[in-house]
């Protein structure tokens, strides 16, 4: 492995790694460095890129722009991505977007590995030990240091072969084919709307209660956003949620309060005091929010027992047969099926539950195939099995 890493930062510079890219052999490992928690945008500061016979290349997105020609060299091979969820949406911000992907953290999660972060599986496959001490870096920040560079590129130059050890080992557990579908799942998976609300977001918002309070926390969450959008700082940054929060329960009567105001701290809490009495102002003087939003998502499982008994009853089963499920396929439960999808089946089943009408019931809600068949009569026989007892329990108290 190279010892000086780089970021290409001149069209000239790309220009030669794009041919050395397209001149490679096998699936590309890629990967992207945001400044979350630094920054307010989810863009890529840098772009890690990886493949046999070429080598080892470190994009700068900002000093670049355009990465067509990259997108043409490699955009129909397969990529090599670790967790990729977290990476394609800034990778397609810039123009890159794959057609097939290996994610090798579901990969991991689908073989039940303990472990599934990079240095984990890298270690278990490989014999490799990887220092993640710059994962949570400012990549914003330049020049980048060396040894951030080193960092960023052993998180692709390992990658591909990470990729061939998972495959044989899936293929050896018979899982190739539902690898698969969840690589594509993953791919095709579109991206949440923005919400309506954003503001309701805020970390424990859900212990303000009356509509005045919830106007002053809207009022002052939405005038950090513009502040932090003006900045492109992390909001949290200029004043954590817990300071907006403790000024929206307080409710001070006068900014010089609001300054003694021991709890509303940060970095802009002072600096831009102003800014958040006039946010306190509007918020006093608008119309106030709904306490409750309405959703058509169940409500919390732990009230089931008392608001819905025979829901209740169905998702205790059903969550019983999928763990068996999870132990028979060697893999987390939630891989097995999504929490949300039982949740919402167990509430409103069919009405007839039978692993035709259940599996119907799940590919509606997204489920794979492969979910579909290895849950759909588990489920059912589950969904059956608590109307018995019910049943069974009503008779018995009668």
């Amino acid at each position: 492995m190279a010892e000086d890493y780089r970021a290409i930062e001149t069209r000239e510079e790309y220009g030669a790694a794009v041919a050395l890219l397209a001149a490679g052999t096998g699936p590309v490992a890629v990967d992207a460095e945001r400044a979350s928690g630094f920054r307010y945008s989810q863009r890529a500061y840098l772009i890690q890129v990886f493949r046999r016979d070429a080598g080892v290349f470190l994009f700068d997105p900002p000093q670049l722009g355009d990465f067509t020609a990259l997108q043409a060299a490699i955009g129909d091979v397969e990529w090599v991505l670790h967790a990729a969820s977290q990476d394609l949406a800034c990778l397609r911000e810039v123009g890159l977007d794959p057609t097939t992907i290996f994610d090798t953290e579901l990969a991991a999660r689908l073989l039940g590995m303990p472990r599934v972060g990079l240095a984990s599986v890298v270690e278990e496959l490989l014999g490799i030990r990887l220092a993640k001490e710059h994962s949570a870096a400012d990549w914003s920040t330049r020049p980048l240091p060396q040894s951030w560079l080193k960092y960023a590129a052993l998180d692709v130059e390992l990658l591909v072969d990470v990729r061939d050890h998972l495959v044989t080992r899936l293929a050896e557990a018979g899982k190739s084919e539902l690898a698969a579908q969840e690589f594509e799942a993953v791919l095709r998976r579109e991206a949440k709307p923005a919400a309506a609300e954003p503001w309701r977001r805020l970390s424990g918002i859900h212990a303000i209660r009356t509509p005045r309070n919830l106007a002053v926390a809207r009022s002052l969450w939405l005038s950090r956003d513009a502040l932090a959008v003006e900045l492109d700082v992390a909001p949290g940054r200029l004043v954590p949620d817990a300071a907006l929060l403790a000024a929206a329960k307080a409710l001070p009567q006068s900014k010089r309060a609001l300054a003694e105001l021991r709890e509303f701290n940060g970095r802009a809490s002072r600096t831009e005091l102003d800014r958040w009495w006039a946010a306190i102002e509007e918020g006093l003087a608008s119309e106030p929010p709904a306490v409750r939003v309405p959703t058509d998502a169940p409500p919390p499982p732990r009230s089931w027992a008392a608001r819905n008994p025979e829901a209740d009853a169905r998702l205790r089963l059903a969550r019983a047969a999928l763990t068996e499920v999870a132990d028979e396929l060697v893999m987390p439960v939630e891989n097995v099926l999504t929490p949300d999808h039982l949740r919402r089946l167990a509430w409103h089943p069919p009405a007839e539950p039978t692993a035709e009408s259940v599996g119907e019931a799940l590919a509606a809600l997204g489920a794979r195939p492969w979910q579909v068949e290895a849950t759909s009569q588990r489920i059912a026989a589950a969904f059956v099995a608590a109307a018995q007892s019910l049943e069974d329990a009503e008779r018995d108290a009668s």
